[in-house]
């Protein structure tokens, strides 16, 4: 059905669609596949940074935590008023630093057991806070005594949970994030999967396409074999058609030849040998016979009349004597009754050739010597007739007015005379070629096997040329 829908579709369309289906099919592919690794990639990342961030925080956290205690323990080694102050002043830095970083800290993955250990971790940073401070509010006369006991007690205890509170969130963030990693490494997996489905897919759509466009273009080719196959029969047909036409109308040529040379001029003679009687008769009983000799004259002329027609359509001299014996006589009747030069040049004609080849032979010397009556506009013109190993070459040339073949080569390709010329070289398995340049006359060259074989007479492609100038 889909190949029936392309019915109207060039072997070029069905191609330039196939390709382009193709490509689409790809690109959208393509596409798909790297917006879908850039999403992935965009999340992990995304994971990366806040899990990294949350842990530099924690860190910092646990850090600040480790410098306030230290702070408090030199405060309580020192119980200078300044150490006092300056541990105090120092506590609340680190106080703003643990807050700084607890504002900032976001959860990574947002689980109610990461708000819960976060949460957890503020109130026991605060504690922290309270206790430290508290261990600083007590006079410091007693710090030199109660050192120890005070940070044992209440700073070191502070310090250690809001350690291991922080270490457990981290803990917690390391663990979510394997499972995350984990995830990811599923997603991966399974994006994997369908780029290759996809990439099945769009290779069996590719290869459906392209089995389409073969299956498309194997069917205009074979139409187009078909066509051709026909187109070539017909040819064969017009040849062979064309070929019993110039036979039946040299066979026709012949017999009215004959009729007018054996039958009319026959009757002719007799009329012409009847009026000689009378007029010997009339002239002895002294009567006028001027009535007599103009019947004469018009019996005589009426006789050259018929033997010029007989010549013009089958000379006997090219069955009896050959080719360049009847040219010699056709060149010179030619000249005289156009007053055109023939030049003839006859060479290697010693040994006939076929009667068929010397027909066409003639009738294209014939036919383009009449072409240069009608339209060279000239006073000579050359003839040559010569024998090349196993061709013969026939040359007619003037140099008359000539012709543009790119204005007038369709009109001269399509003439009847030209048309006649090529029929006969090319049922011969011959070759003609046609030169013509404005101004400086025309060229006709035929080249005609001497001998026939059974593969020469059968019908083959036309050979003719039109040359430029």
């Amino acid at each position: 059905m889909a190949v029936r829908r392309l019915h109207g579709l060039t072997i070029k369309a069905a191609l330039v669609l196939g390709f382009s289906l193709t490509l689409g099919v790809w690109l959208f592919t393509g596409y798909d596949i790297s917006r879908r690794m850039a999403t992935l990639q965009d999340e992990v990342a995304r994971l990366n940074a806040r899990y990294t961030r949350a842990q530099d925080l924690l860190s910092t956290v646990r850090a600040q935590v480790l410098l306030g205690s230290v702070y408090v323990r030199d405060a309580l080694l020192d119980p200078s008023p300044g150490a006092s102050t300056q541990s105090l002043t120092r506590l609340e830095l680190t106080s703003k630093a643990i807050d700084d970083a607890l504002a900032q800290y976001e959860p990574v993955f947002g689980s109610d057991v990461e708000r819960d250990r976060v949460e957890r971790l503020r109130r026991e940073v605060l504690d922290f806070r309270t206790t430290m401070n508290s261990v600083l509010a007590t006079p410091p006369t007693q710090w030199a005594t109660d050192a120890r006991r005070l940070l044992n007690q209440r700073v070191v205890p502070r310090r250690e949970t809001v350690i291991r509170v922080s270490e457990d969130v981290q803990a917690l963030n390391r663990q979510a994030f394997v499972q995350q990693q984990a995830r990811l490494a599923a997603l991966y997996d399974a994006a994997e999967r369908r780029t290759w489905q996809r990439l099945g897919l769009a290779l069996a759509g590719s290869l459906g396409i392209a089995l389409l466009a073969t299956v498309y273009g194997t069917r205009l080719e074979q139409h187009l074999k078909r066509q051709r196959e026909k187109e070539r029969q017909n040819a064969a047909d017009l040849q062979r058609l064309s070929a019993k036409l110039i036979s039946i109308q040299e066979e026709e040529r012949r017999t009215i030849a004959r009729e007018l040379h054996d039958e009319v001029g026959q009757v002719l003679t007799a009329i012409k040998m009847e009026l000689s009687v009378a007029q010997r008769t009339i002239t002895a009983a002294g009567i006028q016979d001027r009535p007599l000799r103009s019947a004469q004259g018009i019996t005589d002329s009426a006789l050259h009349t018929v033997r010029d027609l007989s010549r013009l359509l089958h000379p006997a001299m090219l069955d009896d004597l050959g080719l360049p014996a009847a040219v010699r006589a056709y060149t010179q009747r030619f000249s005289e009754r156009h007053g055109i030069k023939v030049d003839l040049v006859i060479q290697n004609m010693d040994e006939r050739a076929d009667p068929p080849v010397e027909a066409a032979a003639y009738r294209i010397i014939q036919e383009s010597l009449t072409n240069i009556a009608r339209h060279a506009a000239v006073t000579t013109c050359r003839v040559t007739v010569e024998r090349q190993d196993s061709l013969l070459r026939v040359q007619v040339e003037d140099e008359g007015q000539g012709f543009n073949p790119s204005e007038r080569g369709r009109e001269a390709a399509t003439g009847l005379g030209l048309i006649g010329m090529r029929e006969r070289a090319s049922l011969l398995h011959g070759h003609l070629t046609l030169h013509s340049v404005p101004g400086r006359g025309t060229r006709v060259t035929a080249d005609l096997p001497v001998r026939l074989s059974d593969a020469d007479q059968r019908p083959t492609p036309s050979t003719t040329e039109v040359l430029p100038g």
